[in-house]
């Protein structure tokens, strides 16, 4: 899917399961661009901690859409640099 933005703007990419999780518990999900890390999901809740630099506080996902299955993820303050393909990797 193709999703457009623009410089200093947001995009939400759109990534979701086709069968929502009972429980946030034992959810792994990777976002990647580049093989870059943007955003990590472990066990259900949002990790930082191995996030590529470029990415700091630009980052986030929808913790409450986590149950239905909604990982999506929302770039903020776009760069020329985000351009390209983004993963989204679901691990149940």
């Amino acid at each position: 899917e193709t999703v457009v933005g623009f410089i200093g703007g947001s995009v939400v990419l759109p990534c979701s399961s086709e069968e929502p999780p009972l429980t946030n518990q034992g959810i792994d999900v990777r976002w990647r661009h580049s093989s870059q890390n943007v955003y990590d999901i472990i066990d259900g809740k949002g990790s930082v901690e191995e996030q590529h630099q470029e990415y700091n506080n630009r980052a986030e996902t929808f913790p409450e859409e986590y149950k239905t299955g909604n990982f999506s993820l929302k770039l903020n303050n776009l760069q020329h640099t985000d351009a390209g393909k983004y993963l989204c990797y679901i691990i149940m």
